[in-house]
């Protein structure tokens, strides 16, 4: 499955946000920003505080449910983001969608990113594509990418443990 920059790593970004751990330190949140290339300036105490707390709204997303339920949850959050997308053509790229003014600093552009990418996603892949592990014990929060959509286990890890425990009861 194949993601534009905003859909698939602010998706993916989402994900990261709701698997991590709390308390948020600037360094980490901003590691996590890093690794998905969301954000290249730094948090504050009080965004990253405020990241956090986004973060919370994000984990519900993910996981099996209805596709109405869904989609209100990620409704909710793009109204929170209160976002004005707008087409920019910077740093030698094509144009491309910017879902947050940069003057309305760090934590406007990580909200407006992670609503629009779990839209994305729940728009133009399928709704049931934000999931949760389902190896007992993990429930981590994952974006499957997978061609056919029917990822259970956030990663290759859970998969193998799960059928390790399964082989040892059998």
């Amino acid at each position: 499955m194949q993601f534009n920059h905003y859909g698939g790593e602010a998706a993916l970004l989402a994900a990261d946000l709701a698997n991590a751990e709390s308390p948020f330190t600037p360094e980490r949140t901003e590691a996590l920003l890093i690794a998905r290339g969301i954000v290249r300036h730094a948090l504050s105490a009080s965004g990253t505080a405020a990241v956090e707390v986004w973060s919370r709204r994000l984990a519900p997303c993910f996981g099996p449910q209805e596709l109405e339920v869904r989609r209100d949850r990620v409704n909710a959050l793009l109204a929170d983001a209160a976002s004005r997308p707008y087409i920019t053509t910077h740093d030698g790229h094509g144009p491309h969608l910017h879902y947050a003014d940069p003057a309305l600093g760090s934590v406007a552009h990580i909200k407006a990113a992670t609503a629009a990418g779990l839209a994305y996603v729940v728009c133009f892949a399928s709704h049931t594509r934000l999931g949760r592990c389902a190896r007992a014990g993990c429930g981590r929060a994952f974006v499957d990418t997978s061609r056919n959509g029917r990822r259970v286990y956030c990663s290759v890890r859970c998969a193998n443990n799960d059928a390790v425990a399964r082989h040892r009861r059998r």
